[in-house]
């Protein structure tokens, strides 16, 4: 029986090929599988495409979030995220961080916030920015192989017991800036300084600031030494009352004296209302805001005017048109704001301003920035002939009919679509 058993074995190949393919392909087999739960840079080669839309931070992010790969061009990332921020009313930040979805993740989208005191260090804010991007990405994470390399830890905490605000939501800030600067012929001393108190809840928001501004300047020539003097005082205020999720109400009201302005005193009060198209909360990412109001204005002139006028009363009114969009192919951005005086229509202003960066093609993006205004109510332009250092100094306002400021710029970027890798040597280009 064992004879003939071993006879049949020996007279058919099948088992022995069957062994054969046994021993040689079982332990590639076993080692792929093994390389497979091993390899994390296997893993990281199909890990996420991500497009990060954010100006600050890129560096840090990259170190601290490596388990995705980061694109230079939006159309090759499969999320897109974008960072938007505004300013709270006790002068932090609230961050907004939108995920987008694209091709195998196309409407899978979300967004998370996180609010930033105005105390807050940087590191402490990027931290915080990073901690987000990570919550945000683990939806679109844990659909890869890279999932089985992510661990998630969860640190509990006590809320805080309910503690009330002794300074009733007002925030205060003092700042001063000055400049020293000078050559061997030339000096120039510029005194700066400001204070503000705002306090905004769901429902007000106030606005108070005063500043004021010393600027000297002394040239020596041959023959003599030409000195320059201008100053400058504000107070600037706001009130507005919110009234549902497009509609606002306020008033405005400033004060100033300004050499260069040819004003001894200026005050000021406006009643407004405003009317924004979206609603507020969606702010971070578009709004199309009009604004409307009435200004009163009493000045007194330091010199007679040209139209012969040492003071006067003004009544005028000023309306204005905001829109703004973020987008993944950019944003743009544009404020109309036109006024008149109601004694005389002819005194008027326009004024356009705009922004608009667009990413056209593959590593091709185009911004243009500028404003254009015309000018047809200088109503304070002193009636005296200026001197030769008044207008090369600047010291004195000049008649104008318009100004403009225009900046183009084109970039093309192209070559690797992955931008992972962070080397701080020798610093930034």
């Amino acid at each position: 029986m064992n004879r003939k058993g071993n006879a049949g074995m020996k007279g058919s190949p099948f088992p022995y090929l069957l062994l054969m393919c046994l021993t040689v392909c079982a332990p590639g087999t076993l080692s792929s599988v093994q390389e497979k739960a091993d390899d994390p840079a296997g893993a990281q080669r199909n890990a996420i495409k991500v497009f990060c839309d954010v100006s600050r931070y890129m560096d840090y992010i990259k170190k601290e979030v490596p388990f995705v790969n980061y694109v230079r061009d939006r159309k090759e990332a499969q999320v897109h995220i974008m960072l938007t921020q505004r300013r709270t009313g006790s002068r932090g930040e609230e961050y907004t961080m939108t995920f987008m979805g694209q091709l195998n993740f196309t409407g899978l989208d979300d967004t998370l916030k996180y609010v930033s005191r105005q105390m807050d260090p940087e590191e402490i804010i990027r931290g915080n920015i990073v901690r987000i991007m990570k919550m945000g990405l683990m939806r679109y994470v844990s659909r890869t192989s890279l999932a089985e390399y992510i661990t998630i830890d969860y640190q509990q905490r006590t809320d805080p017991a309910a503690v009330a605000d002794k300074w009733n939501y007002w925030v205060f800030n003092i700042q001063t800036n000055n400049e020293l600067n000078g050559e061997e012929l030339s000096r120039e001393l510029i005194l700066r300084g400001s204070v503000s108190a705002d306090r905004v809840t769901p429902g007000w928001k106030l606005h108070l600031n005063a500043n004021a501004e010393n600027n000297t300047e002394e040239y020596e020539t041959e023959d003599r030494t030409i000195s320059s003097s201008t100053r400058y005082r504000g107070f600037r205020g706001m009130i507005v009352k919110s009234i549902g999720e497009h509609w606002s109400a306020g008033a405005c009201g400033s004060a100033r004296s300004s050499v260069f302005e040819n004003m001894k005193l200026s005050w000021n009060v406006a009643p407004a209302i405003e009317y924004n198209v979206f609603p507020y909360r969606e702010s971070t990412r578009k709004e199309f805001r009009w604004l409307y109001r009435v200004d009163y204005t009493d000045i007194r002139y330091n010199e007679e005017t040209i139209f012969f006028k040492t003071r006067e009363n003004l009544l005028g009114e000023n309306l204005s048109s905001t829109f703004e969009i973020k987008e993944k192919w950019g944003s743009v951005s544009w404020t109309m704001e036109g006024s008149h005086y109601f004694h005389d229509f002819k005194k008027n202003r326009l004024r356009l301003h705009t922004n608009v960066n667009l990413r056209l093609l593959e590593g091709f993006s185009l911004n243009i920035h500028g404003n254009i205004t015309r000018i047809h109510d200088q109503l304070s332009l002193s009636g005296k002939d200026l001197t030769e250092e008044q207008i090369l100094l600047g010291q004195r306002q000049l008649a104008t009919n318009y100004d403009y400021f225009l900046s183009l710029g084109l970039r093309y970027t192209f070559g690797s679509i992955f931008s992972n890798v962070v080397n701080p040597r020798f610093g930034d280009d």
